[in-house]
């Protein structure tokens, strides 16, 4: 184990990255602040073929990446990794009824998945590139064109700036304009338009920021600027110029198998044309003159937050703090219910099932958020603050997590509902209900805000009830919390949950 920032990190770091495309695992060794990959592996699954526009994710392929998932699985618990962080991305995103899948997922590596937006994804690949690219000085656009979509981000050093996703994607683009691997002049044309379409809103936007270097990452820049260097040895990056000399090879072919480059595997060529449209439009919308090809990518920015989270250096962490100032939250007040909660946790972690060290931060991310709808409306104040936080771009949060965020926030006070809590990915749906009682016994006992401690209060927890002694005194100096915690048990019961509120001497309180 090695040790940064006074805290220990482990030594073996694993990223899984499961992209529209391909899947990727990378395996890296922690040691004196640096990354150093030990082991990769990559395997074209094309997830996102798999799934049609109604959302269903066909058997066949889910088999072929579950299959795929149980050899990076093997891998993994050969090399013995400390930690593994799986993201899921634009397929995983637009699949419906995936529970299964992401569960049997789960079981083959040993790890959750999580699905990550379109924006966080755009996050991760920034500070993979960045992180992966000689220091300097200035902006850079990087482009990143995966298999369902396609991620532009100005960043400087190593904080992004300027963050899009867009629906464009070389898997999708080729099999809507490419169908069967024909091409043709007007085949090409018309995927052009489809991207420059998609492209066309951002353009102001981004050439108003503007860069000094344009950088791209993935498969396919990376076949694109191949192509470019066999037809011609002597090019050191992308150009318009190489554009329009692979455009001409490609489409002087009436079939993806008969492109005359070598550099073309036979899985690339069944998604070259699509992603070298998205490529030729993202250079002629935007007026790229030139750009570098990196080799980094999603999955080593994901090793290089994982090492954050394991740091001082949690995205998710900074994330919290930014909406904390962004919404006017008290942080005090937030400070004493997170105090408060930790401690409830702390004495029922092993009866529910809460010892994951996710709960934890869950509950404390949830209670430095909790009134952050305060800034919308005082009336259904914990309401607004659930769709702020499902809804908005939280650097660093998986879309789950933000669920579960969402709902502890959303729960945290007045009529507590379950709907949509079975919808959950597994364990949460059944552990979600066990932290929102948590988070509102934690915010009722701080109710008057008022800087005094609170007595010592012990929690005996079982299944669905859960019984709270006080000091019997306490109790009787403070009867509107009494009241408080006569009413919670009645909101409670409406949802089959038990509280049973006791003195230290026994006897029931309320």
């Amino acid at each position: 184990m090695a040790r940064s920032n006074g805290r220990t990190t482990p030594e073996l770091l694993a990223a899984v990255d499961l992209g529209s495309n391909s899947f990727h695992l990378v395996v890296a060794r922690y040691s004196h602040g640096q990354l150093v990959v030990i082991d990769r592996l990559r395997e074209n699954v094309r997830l996102g073929s798999g799934v049609d526009a109604d959302g269903r994710l066909d058997r066949e392929v889910a088999a072929r990446a579950l299959a795929c998932l149980e050899r990076f699985g093997q891998r993994l618990r050969d090399m013995h990794a400390d930690r593994i962080r799986v993201v899921g991305t634009n397929a995983l995103r637009r699949a419906h009824r995936k529970q299964v899948f992401l569960e049997k997922a789960r079981a083959a590596l040993g790890a959750p998945i999580e699905i990550v937006s379109g924006m966080e994804e755009a996050r991760l690949i920034y500070s993979g590139v960045a992180h992966m690219m000689p220091r300097g000085e200035g902006t850079r656009l990087v482009v990143d064109i995966g298999g369902g979509s396609t991620e532009l981000i100005i960043g400087e050093d190593l904080t992004p700036l300027k963050l899009e996703s867009t629906q464009l994607g070389c898997v999708s683009m080729s099999e809507r304009f490419f169908a069967g691997g024909k091409l043709s002049q007007k085949r090409f044309s018309r995927a052009r338009v489809a991207a420059r379409g998609e492209l066309e809103p951002i353009e102001e936007a981004y050439r108003r920021v503007g860069w000094l270097q344009a950088v791209g990452s993935s498969g396919s820049v990376k076949s694109v600027g191949d192509a470019i260097r066999e037809l011609d040895p002597r090019a050191s990056a992308i150009t318009p110029e190489g554009l329009e000399a692979v455009i001409e090879t490609m489409l002087s072919a009436n079939h993806v198998r008969d492109i005359a480059l070598t550099s073309l595997t036979d899985e690339r060529r069944l998604v070259f044309a699509g992603g070298l449209a998205i490529l030729a439009e993202v250079f002629d919308v935007l007026g790229i003159e030139r750009m570098d090809v990196s080799d980094g990518a999603m999955r080593d920015g994901l090793l290089y937050d994982l090492v954050g989270r394991l740091t001082d250096e949690d995205a998710r962490d900074r994330t919290v703090r930014g909406m904390q100032g962004r919404y006017h939250v008290d942080t005090a007040q937030a400070e004493r219910v997170e105090r408060t909660a930790r401690h409830l946790l702390e004495q029922v972690a092993a009866e529910w099932q809460l010892d994951d060290p996710l709960a934890e931060q869950l509950l404390a991310w949830a209670a430095r958020l909790h009134e952050i709808g305060l800034d919308v409306s005082h009336s259904r104040y914990h309401q607004h603050g659930a769709y702020l936080l499902e809804h908005a771009d939280m650097p660093g949060f998986p879309r789950e997590e933000q669920r579960l965020l969402s709902r502890l926030v959303g729960g945290h006070r007045r009529k507590l509902s379950l709907e949509g809590i079975d919808k959950l990915l597994p364990p949460w749906d059944r552990r979600v209900l066990n932290l929102i009682v948590l988070l509102r016994l934690a915010v009722l006992l701080h109710r008057g805000r008022g800087r005094a401690p609170l007595p010592d209060v012990t929690l005996a927890p079982k299944g669905r009830t859960l019984e709270i002694r006080f000091p019997m005194r306490w109790l009787r100096e403070h009867p509107l919390t009494v009241a408080d915690l006569s009413e919670e048990i009645d909101l409670l019961r409406a949802v089959d949950f038990r509280l049973r509120v006791y003195s230290s001497r026994g006897l029931p309180a309320v």
